[in-house]
C-alpha cells in the first residue's frame, strides 16, 4: 500500500508538470528516449554535453533539476552533467492509459540564470500480461436460445499500451460457441460469446470453456478465465428490440435532464419471462455514466453531464434490455445506441501567427509580405468560418491566400524608420456564428533601416579662431555631423576636401581624424604671414552605397606677441641701434633732442611700444616721452655739464610676456657755431633718409590697410549675424565715450582690444604693427600727450 502511495503521488507530480509544461507552451530542446523498467542509477544521457555547457562551471552554478516536490524521477550528477534514473520507472505508473509517455524537466543553472527544457520519453515494454478481473465467470444460457446469440464478455485488461495491450482472444475448441471480437478504439477489443449451435440441457447441462487473452508483443503474454455456461431450461425467449439502429442528433451544451432517446424492447414470454428491464451495457466507458443516465423501467436516456461537441462528437451507449424470468433462465438482449453531438458557437477564433518577419526594410516595395497569420476555430460549419481584418489605419493589410483561413499581412504604403520605428498591429478575428466571437491578437514590426539620410553637420559654415604658434600635431578644433539613420549607416568618417587649386593650398597644412572630426595642424601658423583661411569638411556615412554632405570651415588667426619690437632709429651704419646727435649748449629746457622710433610687426597690446629711460648718466638733464620716444632736455645746460651724455632706451611692447629692444643715443653738447655748422650737414642727411624710411612705410602700410579692411568687412558682418554666444570673447567697454564707429572689443588674455569703422577717437592708440582698425583701450593717463599715435610707428616732428 505505502508503494501504491508513493507511486500515485509521484504520477501526480509528473502530471502537473507537464500540466504546467504544456499550459506555457514550452517546447523540450533536448529529447531522451528511455525503455521502462530500468534500474536505479541507469544513464539516460549527459545533459551537460548535449547542452553545450561548459562541465566545469556545472557545480558551480547549481546544475539541478526544477520540481516542484522534492521527489523527482530523475537526478543528475553536476561533475560531469549525466542524467540519471532516480529508482525504477514503471511507464504503467506514471502514464497510466496513455498512448505515449511524455515526461517534460526543467534544468536550471544559475549565475547567470539559464532554463533548459528536456524531453523524457519512456518507451512500453511488454511487461504485463493479460489480465481478466475474474478467473472464473458463469453465463446462464437457456436451452432455447437460437445460433448466433451473441453473450458480452469480461475483457482483459493489460497496462501496456500500444501493440503490446491486448490484441486477440482465443476460445478452447467446442462444438457449440466461438468467439468475436469488436473493436472499440482505444486499444479496447470486447469479446463476445456466440452460440453456434442450439444447446441441449438433457446432454450438456454445463458447458466449461477457456477464454486466452494475448497480447501483441513477442513472443505475446497471455491471460486466461474460465467461463462457466449453464444451460438453463423453459424460458427460451429473448428480449427483442423493436429497432435495429438507434440513432440520434443532440446539441452540445444541452441542459441536464434533457431526454435523449428512449428505447423499448419486447419479450414473447409471458409473466415474469416477458417483463423487461434496460441496464447499460457491461463495459460502458465511466465518462459515459458522467454524462447519462438510463431508466430501467422506459429506457429512456436522458443528460446528467455536460455536452461538450470539441471534447466528443459522438458516443456508442450499449443498451441491455433483460427479461424479469427466474435468475437463472434470464435472457438478455445488447444494442448499441449512436448519439451525434451538434456544434454550437461556443469557442471563440484563435489566431496563430505561423511566419513572421519582425523586421521590415524601411525600402520595402508595396506589396511586401511581413508575415502568414492562420486562423482558427474549435467549432464547426458556419459556426468555424473565421474573418481575419485590420481595423487601425496603418500601412499595413491583410491578404487572404488561396487556402482557407490564412492570411498574408503585406505592407500598403512606403515605410520611413525615421518617422515611424515600429507599428503594433492589431489583428482582429471573428467568426459567422450567432451570436459571433471574436478574438484579438497584437504583433510588433520593427522597421528597419535603410541608409537614406546624408549626414548634417552641426553647424554651416563654422567658424573657429586659433591663436599663432600653435603646436603642431595637437588638435585645434573639431567638426561634428550627425545622421538619423541607424547603426553602420550612421557612422560618419570625416574628411577634408582637397584640389590642386592655390586658393585651397593652406589645407595641405591640417589633418583630420576621420572618426570623430578633430582637427589638427601639420604647422604653427603665423598670423603675420597668413591671417585667415578657408577649408571644406566631407562627412561620409558608412553605408551601401554611402551618403555624405560637406561643410565650409572658416579659420581666423588670432596674434600672439611673438614679434621682438624693431628700432628704425637711431640705427648706426653697422647695424647697431646706437646713434649720435649734436645739440647747441644755449639750448632751453624742451628742447627735442631727437626721437626713437621702433616698430613691432604684431597688432594691439601686443604691437603696442613703450619707451623707457634704462641708463641715463643724469637724471636731470633729458627726459623721455614714454609714448612717443621723443627725448627732450630737462633744463637748460651750464657750464658744469658734461659735454657728452650717453642714453639708452628699453623699448617694449605690451604683451602678456613682454618682448624688448634697447637703442643708445650719444648727445654731444657743441657751442652754438659748431652746432649750426654740424646741423646743416645732419639736417640733410636726416632729410635723405627720412624721405626714404617714409616712402617705404607709406607703401607697406597702404598694402597692408587694404588686406585689414576687407578682414574687418567680415568680421563684421559675421559677428553682426552672431548670438550672444560670443559675449565671453567680445566685451562692451563700460567707459567708452561713444567716439568710435562701429566698434566691437574683444579680450586677449588680460587686455582688450576694440575692432572700430572708420572713425576712432583721439586718446585711442591703434596696435602697432596692425594694419586693421584694432585699437587698445587706452589709460585714462596717457591722454595729457594729446597727440594722435600712428601704428608701429614713431616719427619725429
Amino acid at each position: 500500500m505505502e508503494q501504491r502511495a508513493r507511486s500515485s503521488w509521484r504520477l501526480g507530480l509528473v502530471y502537473m508538470t507537464m500540466g504546467i509544461f504544456f499550459w506555457r507552451g514550452v517546447c523540450a530542446q533536448i529529447r531522451y528516449s528511455l525503455s521502462e523498467e530500468q534500474n536505479d542509477g541507469t544513464v539516460v544521457g549527459n545533459l551537460g554535453k548535449d547542452l553545450g555547457l561548459d562541465l566545469r562551471s556545472l557545480k558551480e552554478r547549481g546544475f539541478r533539476i526544477v520540481t516542484t516536490s522534492g521527489d523527482s524521477l530523475f537526478t543528475v550528477n553536476q561533475n560531469d552533467g549525466v542524467l540519471y534514473v532516480n529508482g525504477k520507472i514503471d511507464r504503467e505508473v506514471v502514464c497510466e492509459r496513455t498512448s505515449a509517455c511524455i515526461i517534460n524537466l526543467k534544468i536550471a543553472l544559475e549565475n547567470p540564470l539559464e532554463i533548459n527544457y528536456v524531453t523524457v520519453e519512456i518507451v512500453d515494454v511488454n511487461d504485463h500480461a493479460p489480465t481478466f478481473s475474474e478467473k472464473e465467470t458463469r453465463l446462464e444460457i437457456s436451452e432455447s436460445a437460437l445460433p448466433g446469440a451473441r453473450y458480452q464478455l469480461q475483457a482483459a485488461r493489460d497496462p501496456d499500451g500500444g501493440t503490446n495491450s491486448v490484441q486477440q482472444y482465443k476460445l478452447s475448441l467446442n462444438d457449440h460457441f466461438r468467439i468475436e471480437i469488436k473493436d472499440r478504439g482505444e486499444d479496447r477489443k470486447m469479446p463476445f460469446l456466440v452460440l453456434q449451435k442450439p444447446l441441449d440441457r438433457e446432454s450438456i447441462n454445463r458447458h466449461k470453456l477457456l477464454l486466452t487473452a494475448l497480447d501483441g508483443g513477442r513472443p505475446p503474454k497471455t491471460g486466461t478465465m474460465q467461463i462457466i455456461v449453464d444451460v438453463l431450461d423453459v424460458n427460451d425467449n429473448m428480449p427483442i428490440f423493436t429497432q435495429d439502429v438507434y440513432s440520434v442528433t443532440l446539441m452540445e451544451n444541452v441542459p441536464v435532464g434533457t431526454t435523449v432517446i428512449q428505447v423499448n424492447a419486447t419479450d414473447m414470454d409471458d409473466g415474469a419471462n416477458g417483463e423487461i428491464f434496460y441496464t447499460f451495457g457491461n463495459n460502458i466507458d465511466s465518462r459515459l455514466l458522467k454524462r447519462f443516465d438510463l431508466n430501467s423501467n422506459t429506457g429512456e436516456i436522458t443528460v446528467t453531464g455536460p455536452i461538450d461537441y470539441e471534447e466528443m462528437n459522438s458516443y456508442e451507449i450499449d443498451i441491455q434490455a433483460s427479461d424479469k424470468g427466474p435468475v437463472n433462465y434470464r435472457l438478455t438482449s445488447d444494442k448499441s445506441i449512436t448519439i451525434k453531438i451538434l456544434d454550437v458557437n461556443d469557442n471563440a477564433p484563435e489566431i496563430e501567427v505561423t511566419s513572421f518577419s519582425s523586421a521590415v526594410p524601411e525600402d520595402s516595395k508595396v506589396g511586401t509580405t511581413v508575415a502568414l497569420i492562420s486562423v482558427s476555430d474549435l467549432d464547426s460549419g458556419v459556426n468555424g468560418k473565421v474573418l481575419c481584418f485590420i481595423t487601425e489605419d496603418l500601412p499595413f493589410r491583410l491578404t487572404p491566400s488561396s487556402q482557407d483561413n490564412i492570411y498574408s499581412l503585406v505592407t500598403a504604403s512606403t515605410l520611413d524608420r525615421e518617422s515611424v520605428p515600429r507599428y503594433d498591429i492589431t489583428l482582429i478575428a471573428k467568426d459567422a456564428g450567432q451570436p459571433p466571437l471574436s478574438s484579438v491578437k497584437t504583433i510588433t514590426v520593427q522597421v528597419s533601416d535603410v541608409n537614406d539620410n546624408s549626414p548634417v553637420f552641426s553647424s554651416n559654415p563654422y567658424v573657429f579662431y586659433v591663436m599663432e604658434n600653435n603646436v603642431p600635431g595637437k588638435s585645434l578644433f573639431s567638426v561634428s555631423a550627425v545622421d538619423r539613420d541607424l547603426d553602420g549607416n550612421a557612422v560618419i568618417y570625416y574628411n577634408i576636401w582637397r584640389d590642386s587649386g592655390n586658393e585651397n593650398k593652406y589645407t595641405s597644412f591640417i589633418n583630420i581624424n576621420s572618426e570623430n572630426g578633430e582637427i589638427y595642424a601639420l604647422k604653427s601658423f603665423d598670423f603675420e604671414t597668413i591671417k585667415t583661411f578657408q577649408f571644406y569638411v566631407l562627412a561620409t556615412d558608412s553605408g551601401s552605397p554611402s551618403l555624405s554632405s560637406n561643410v565650409t570651415v572658416n579659420v581666423f588667426i588670432l596674434d600672439q606677441n611673438d614679434n621682438v619690437p624693431v628700432i628704425l632709429y637711431p640705427v648706426s651704419a653697422n647695424g647697431s641701434a646706437e646713434g649720435v646727435e649734436e645739440i647747441p649748449r644755449n639750448v632751453n629746457a624742451g628742447h627735442l633732442v631727437t626721437k626713437v622710433r621702433a616698430y613691432d610687426a604684431d597688432i594691439g597690446y601686443n604691437g603696442w611700444l613703450l619707451f623707457s629711460l634704462q641708463e641715463v648718466s643724469d637724471h636731470s638733464l633729458f627726459g623721455l616721452d614714454r609714448y612717443t620716444g621723443q627725448i627732450r632736455t630737462l633744463r637748460s645746460f651750464t657750464e658744469t655739464d658734461e659735454a657728452q651724455h650717453k642714453l639708452v632706451i628699453l623699448v617694449k611692447d605690451n604683451g602678456n610676456v613682454s618682448l624688448s629692444a634697447t637703442a643708445t643715443v650719444i648727445v654731444k653738447v657743441v657751442e652754438p657755431k659748431e652746432a649750426f655748422a654740424a646741423s646743416d650737414v645732419t639736417n640733410a642727411v636726416k632729410d635723405e633718409e627720412e624721405n626714404n624710411v617714409t616712402f617705404y612705410l607709406i607703401i607697406t602700410l597702404g598694402s597692408v590697410s587694404v588686406l585689414f579692411i576687407i578682414s574687418i568687412i567680415v568680421l563684421i558682418v559675421m559677428q553682426c549675424s552672431k548670438s550672444s554666444d560670443y559675449s565671453s570673447k567680445y566685451l562692451q567697454d563700460v567707459n567708452y565715450d561713444g567716439t568710435l564707429c562701429h566698434s566691437i572689443q574683444y579680450r586677449s588674455g588680460d587686455k582688450r582690444y576694440m575692432l572700430v569703422g572708420p572713425r576712432m577717437s583721439f586718446g585711442s592708440t591703434l596696435a602697432p604693427g596692425s594694419n586693421r582698425n584694432t585699437l587698445v583701450i587706452p589709460d585714462r593717463r596717457r591722454r595729457d600727450s594729446g597727440e594722435v599715435r600712428q601704428p608701429g610707428l614713431v616719427t619725429s616732428n
